[in-house]
């Protein structure tokens, strides 16, 4: 149970990459199942996870803090794991583990998310909640067709009771207008309305003078609104993350911006128009549980076999059901026949890369990194890379990364495995990016670039 002090929409921002939890999540209940979670099994937990080929950092300092960041929040909030009385992963979380449609139960878990609930309680000073945060961000997400970054932020996460969804779509909408009509520095705009926004989020505290922040003692009034403005970046942050592992999101990353994929429009307003919008079991942790904790709801479009097979032949036009087909094997086909879809687009990409259609493209990207200009720039590193080596036609290059339906870059490499594998016939090559420098690079990617090398060699049998 935690305690939510917050006056803003509160989501998990840990793990950043979602699909990351994944083999924590299967090593917590491979080792841990039935324990307690306690000082003792933290500490077990990541000198275990030290050791794994997924695992990135150090967990040193402390061990047991480490071990909570990485299952307390997202894995125990989505309703992946249970921690009380004793460690347990609930069905959603074997779900997780073990399906293909990854994407499907991810959806699953966001939509249940809710605020409050017997995991998350406001306190007196918070806002009043009574909203299904993920559930409601969608739903904005249509609305306006495509939400760029910093209304999301800055308006967005204000949606803290879903009654209140119409306000916010005419802050929104007073937003854009007031954009266009302003002349000047964009950057010192958007300052400007985010400082305003925050003075009236927070004026209670303003007025009765509880501005000290836990980061550092400065209570001035200009101290607390910087610290609330960098909140608000890591959660709508986390929220753009979380909402692209469901597959159901675009990211501009130019134009900074979130939308929904065309092509899934049809499931988005599904589950828009059939998810109970009221938060449930409030004050009952064993019904709340059981709900979170139970991987087939919501209802997604996909469960309603008229509408999939409808899905299939408007997508699949060629493909040929059986009357006998289950429910299950439908699914099965459909997600087959996306994967297909799939490498045959990135097989497309990768001639035009190696024709070099594509060298002005990745040049460019190479600079707007630079340039910091792009929304994720990690990410895109790690797919520039990929396909800038690629473009030296040597070998066959393979990133690791997760791609979307359409071929877009969706995560960086989950962990298990070296960012970029290389094979050149007599040998291979493994290549990790990242973003860090100097002594952070060291401490989270040392020991990962060794693992990763020595697993390679170990699967290819081939010098390094």
């Amino acid at each position: 149970m935690a305690r939510i002090n917050s006056k803003i929409i509160f989501v998990t921002t840990s793990p950043r990459t979602p699909a990351k939890m994944i083999p924590e999540i299967e090593l917590l209940n491979a080792n841990f199942s039935g324990q307690r979670w306690n000082n003792e099994s933290q500490i077990a937990f990541m000198e275990l996870l030290k050791h794994e080929n997924f695992f990135n950092g150090e967990g040193a300092n402390d061990p047991a803090f480490s071990a909570r960041d990485r299952i307390n929040r997202a894995p125990q909030s989505l309703g992946f794991v249970v921690l009380s009385p004793r460690i347990q992963v609930t069905l959603a979380g074997e779900e997780l583990i073990k399906t293909r449609r990854k994407e499907e139960i991810f959806l699953r878990q966001l939509l249940k998310f809710q605020l409050p609930s017997p995991y998350h309680i406001p306190t007196a000073n918070s806002a009043d909640f009574w909203v299904k945060p993920y559930l409601e961000l969608f739903r904005l997400i249509k609305h306006f067709g495509s939400l760029k970054f910093e209304e999301l932020r800055i308006f967005g996460l204000q949606l803290v009771d879903y009654r209140q969804f119409d306000n916010i779509v005419t802050k929104i909408n007073k937003f854009r207008i007031a954009k266009t009509q302003f002349v000047g520095n964009y950057r010192k705009f958007i300052s400007d309305y985010l400082e305003r926004e925050l003075k009236e989020i927070y004026q209670d505290d303003i007025a009765a003078g509880n501005t000290r922040t836990r980061e550092n003692n400065d209570a001035t009034v200009v101290n607390f609104l910087r610290t609330k403005a960098r909140n608000m970046r890591d959660y709508a942050d986390a929220c753009v993350r979380y909402l692209r592992a469901t597959g159901l999101v675009n990211i501009s990353h130019i134009g900074k911006s979130i939308s929904i994929i065309p092509e899934k429009n049809q499931e988005v307003d599904y589950f828009l128009e059939n998810t109970d919008r009221e938060p449930c079991f409030i004050d009952n942790r064993e019904l709340y549980l059981a709900y979170l904790g139970n991987p087939d709801i919501p209802t997604l479009l996909t469960d309603d076999r008229v509408l999939l097979e409808q899905k299939i032949k408007s997508e699949f036009p060629q493909l040929q059901i059986a009357e006998a087909t289950t429910l299950e094997e439908l699914k099965n086909i459909f997600t087959d026949e996306l994967e297909n879809r799939k490498a045959q687009i990135l097989i497309e990409q990768i001639r035009a890369i190696k024709d070099y259609r594509l060298f002005d493209d990745i040049n460019t990207t190479f600079e707007q990194i630079l340039d910091n200009s792009l929304y994720d720039n990690p990410l895109m590193l790690e797919w520039n890379t990929w396909r800038a080596m690629t473009m030296l036609d040597g070998g066959n290059i393979k990133a690791n990364l997760m791609f979307d339906d359409f071929g877009n870059p969706m995560s960086t490499a989950q962990g298990n495995i070296a960012d970029i594998t290389c094979d050149y016939g007599d040998f291979g090559l493994t290549v990790e990016v990242t973003m860090q420098g100097g002594q952070r690079q060291y401490e989270m990617e040392g020991e990962p670039v060794s693992r990763h090398l020595a697993k390679f060699k170990r699967e290819t049998d081939k010098p390094g």
